[in-house]
């Protein structure tokens, strides 16, 4: 009689595994590239109901929630919204070039620029924002704060530990490669 074939376990976190099997761990990252994948196509509903790109769509919500009164600079929407600075920096020209940013001088410092919404780009906020309401209140309708907040933790941890885990795929990559060589 044929054995069940069971893959080795893909972490060696005994405190992940349920039943004996990594199984509930396995489905669970499955289950956050799913909803990455869903939340990413949702941003790119907004971007093109504001008639955007899904890049100049983040770079102008990043401008309209840090700019305050004196505006934002480039480095502080790029932290903000995970993206290069130098994209960052393409794609607020591409935005001043519509009419939706403006870029002055920093006052304090001559080597950077400070980055506000023009009226234009108020009124393109305020006119996509109802339906982002809406999509986030579908989205996380049986979340609860505190829900949020340890979600919020466990991807801040995953972020931070990526350039760990990255790492070591690219010494095994290149070690891998190395021995088909051989």
């Amino acid at each position: 009689m044929l054995q069940p074939y069971h893959p080795p376990p893909t972490t060696s976190r005994e405190e992940f595994f349920k039943d004996g099997t990594d199984q509930l761990f396995r489905e669970a990252i499955y289950t956050w590239i799913l909803s990455v994948e869903r939340l990413l196509k949702c941003r790119k509903a907004f971007a093109r109901l504001a008639g955007l790109t899904s890049s100049q769509f983040v770079v102008l919500m990043g401008a309209a929630t840090l700019q305050k009164t004196n505006g934002v600079t480039i480095k502080e929407i790029a932290e903000h919204v995970a993206l290069a600075s130098t994209h960052v920096t393409t794609e607020i020209g591409r935005l001043e070039g519509k009419g939706l940013l403006a870029k002055r001088k920093h006052h304090t410092d001559r080597r950077s620029v400070l980055v506000s919404l023009t009226r234009n780009g108020e009124k393109l906020i305020e006119r996509v924002s109802p339906a982002v309401r809406e999509t986030n209140d579908i989205l996380f309708r049986d979340v609860t704060l505190k829900g949020l907040i340890s979600a919020h933790v466990v991807a801040i941890r995953l972020v931070a530990n990526s350039s760990d885990a990255l790492s070591l795929l690219r010494k095994a990559t290149v070690s891998t490669a190395k021995k088909a060589r051989s």
